[in-house]
């Protein structure tokens, strides 16, 4: 049966169909040979390549819906690459054969926490889309004095250039003197409101930490740059949440061997990022 180009390219992991649209429409993808259109649909046969290089395409059956949680540090940006030569969030994620990770959502390079990765692009696509309206929660470090009608503004709402906005929670963490913590909740991804919600209200924020996404948590024991599979039982608690069908598979063993690799591979991506900030903290060579 045929589908449309789009929505099989992303379900292999080429990439979101937001991004898998814009590839067609740029004549970027070809079909046995001729450029192809938005809208067009292929059989499971069809060689399709991108950019001149065949690509796989798999049927939902072979297809396996994995995620990552990765513990994303500042400094970092949300691209594939960078002009500048800065690290991107892709550079330390493991390797995958014949598809590649898909981040859902964005952080900006001064943001840190949870952010989650998928090897399913459809599954990115949905829990990326406005209607979607995942919760995600941020511990925010403020600087100066913020009284309670601040506060009471930020429940209520205050008008951003891009329309009204709000917290949906919005509480005490503690803190010393003019640097105070905060826990805060929206449902909405637009770009960087949870600085611009603060800035409306004239509060300075020097630190800013995504620790949830819906009801996937960031891992205390994920050290920053790390990454860690999730299991079955939170893939479809997203799977669920963008009205896609259960996944019976997972990638993660619970044998003793499949453990042991587990912790192994933990400790490597420790060792890494004590190596690197070892070596970001050695003076340069004149």
């Amino acid at each position: 049966m045929s589908e449309k180009l789009q929505k099989i390219l992303a379900r292999a992991g080429h990439g979101s169909r937001r991004e898998m649209e814009a590839w067609i429409a740029a004549g970027r993808v070809s079909v046995d040979g001729e450029i192809a259109s938005l809208g067009d649909r292929i059989e499971a046969d069809a060689k399709v390549r991108i950019d001149g290089r065949q690509v796989s395409l798999k049927s939902a059956d072979e297809v396996i819906c994995r995620v990552l949680a990765y513990h994303k540090p500042e400094g970092e940006i949300c691209s594939r690459k960078d002009p500048e030569g800065r690290p991107t969030v892709f550079d330390r994620l493991p390797r995958t054969r014949d598809s590649r990770w898909v981040a859902v959502g964005r952080l900006d390079i001064n943001t840190s926490g949870l952010l989650l990765f998928t090897s399913d692009g459809e599954l990115a696509n949905r829990l990326m889309h406005p209607s979607n309206e995942v919760e995600r929660e941020y511990a925010v470090r403020t600087f100066g004095d913020v009284s309670d009608l601040v506060v009471q503004k930020l429940r209520t709402g205050v008008m951003l250039e891009d329309g009204p906005a709000q917290f949906d929670q919005i509480k005490s963490a503690g803190g010393e003197g003019i640097n105070q913590w905060w826990h805060v909740a929206l449902h909405e991804g637009r770009n960087r409101e949870v600085r611009r919600l603060w800035e409306a209200v004239e509060v300075q924020v020097s630190r800013l930490i995504r620790v949830r996404y819906g009801m996937i948590e960031l891992p205390k024991t994920l050290p920053r740059g790390g990454w860690m599979e999730l299991p079955l039982e939170q893939v479809n608690y997203l799977r669920q949440l963008a009205g896609l069908e259960p996944e019976t598979r997972s990638m993660l063993g619970m044998d003793k061997h499949s453990v042991a690799r587990a912790k192994v591979r933990s400790a490597k991506v420790r060792r890494a990022v004590r190596k690197q900030k070892t070596t970001q903290g050695k003076p340069t060579r004149q």
